[in-house]
C-alpha cells in the first residue's frame, strides 16, 4: 500500500513530512461568524406580524387536530371571547402591576447593593457580596414559597389590623432575585468605566463620592438601560408562577374560567394560548428596543 507524504504541522523546517498516515487539523469556522448567527440574526430582523403569525399557527395547529370533538373549535374560542374581559381585565392587569411593583423596589434595592459591592469598606462589600450571591443563584419558586409562608397575613398595629394580600408577598418575593440581578449590572457597569477616570478625577481634587454620582454613574446609566430593560422582561414573563400560590393573575384566572365551563379539554389550547400570545405581544417588542439601545449605546471600538 502506498502512502501519501503529508505535512505535520508543528515540526521543524529539518523534518516536514512523514510516510505515517496522520489526520489534518479541524478547521472550524471562528465563533461569530455569518453561519453561526443566521438565527439570531432572522430572529432580529423579523417583523413583529410575521413572528405573531408563526406563534398563532403553532397554536392552532394542535387545536385544529381536535376537530373531530364534540365542542368545536368556533366553541371554544367563543367562550374565551366571552371570558376575555375578565381575563384580560383582572388577570393580565394583575401581572402587569406585580411586574411594576416588583421592578421598582428590585431597581431600588439592587443599585443600593451593588453599590455596597464596591464600597470601600470592607464588612459591608462582602455582606452585599454574599446577599447578592445567595439571591442571584436561588431559585425563583423556592423564593416564593419562602416568602409566602413566613410572611404574616395580617399585621396588628394596636387596634388597627393591615392585611398583606397575597399579590404583595409575592411582589416581595420577586423583588428579590431581580434586586441581586440589577445590583450586578451596577456593579458590572461601574467598574467597565476605565480606571483613568477615577485617577483624573482625584488629580482634580473630586471626593469619591463626587466622582461617583457626578463622572462614574452618569456613564453607566446608559449602559445599564439595555440590561434592565431584558430583565423587566425576564420579570414579566415569570410573573405566571405566583398562580401557584394563589394570586389571582391571568393563568389563575384562565383556570377558573375553564373550570367554570366544565373544563372541557378543548379550551386548555385557546385559553392557555391566549396567555401565551398576550405575554409573547407585550415582552417582544421590548426585547427589540433593547437590541436597539444595545446598538445605540455600545462602545466603539
Amino acid at each position: 500500500m502506498k502512502l501519501l507524504r503529508t505535512s505535520i504541522p508543528g515540526l521543524g523546517s529539518r523534518q516536514t513530512s512523514t510516510d505515517f498516515p496522520v489526520l489534518l487539523p479541524f478547521r472550524g469556522q471562528a465563533a461569530g461568524q455569518t453561519e453561526d448567527l443566521r438565527f439570531s440574526r432572522w430572529m432580529v430582523t423579523t417583523s413583529p406580524a410575521v413572528m405573531m403569525l408563526i406563534a398563532l399557527l403553532a397554536l392552532l395547529y394542535p387545536t385544529l387536530a381536535m376537530a373531530q370533538s364534540k365542542f368545536s373549535l368556533a366553541d371554544a374560542f367563543q367562550v374565551l371571547w366571552r371570558w376575555l374581559p375578565f381575563i384580560v381585565g383582572s388577570g393580565f392587569v394583575m401581572n402587569l402591576l406585580i411586574s411594576f411593583f416588583t421592578m421598582a423596589i428590585g431597581t431600588a434595592a439592587g443599585v443600593l447593593l451593588g453599590l455596597g459591592q464596591i464600597s470601600l469598606y470592607a464588612p459591608l462589600r462582602k455582606i452585599c457580596w454574599f446577599v447578592t450571591q445567595l439571591f442571584r443563584n436561588s431559585p425563583w419558586l423556592v423564593l416564593l414559597f419562602i416568602v409566602m409562608l413566613t410572611f404574616p397575613f395580617e399585621i396588628e398595629f394596636g387596634e388597627t389590623i393591615i392585611s398583606i394580600p397575597d399579590w404583595m408577598k409575592a411582589v416581595f418575593g420577586l423583588s428579590l432575585p431581580i434586586m441581586a440581578n440589577i445590583a450586578e449590572i451596577v456593579r458590572g457597569a461601574v467598574q467597565s468605566v476605565p480606571t483613568g477616570q477615577w485617577e483624573a478625577s482625584e488629580s482634580l481634587v473630586f471626593s469619591r463620592k463626587q466622582t461617583l454620582w457626578q463622572i462614574i454613574l452618569p456613564q453607566c446609566f446608559k449602559r445599564m438601560i439595555p440590561p434592565w430593560m431584558n430583565w423587566y422582561a425576564i420579570l414579566t414573563m415569570a410573573t405566571p408562577l405566583v398562580s401557584l400560590l394563589g394570586v389571582e393573575e391571568i393563568v389563575t384566572l384562565s383556570r377558573q374560567a375553564m373550570e367554570a365551563e366544565d373544563n372541557h379539554p378543548e379550551l386548555l389550547i385557546p385559553f392557555y394560548g391566549f396567555a401565551l400570545v398576550i405575554f409573547f405581544a407585550y415582552c417582544y417588542p421590548i426585547a427589540r428596543w433593547t437590541l436597539k439601545l444595545e446598538e445605540r449605546f455600545s462602545v466603539k471600538l
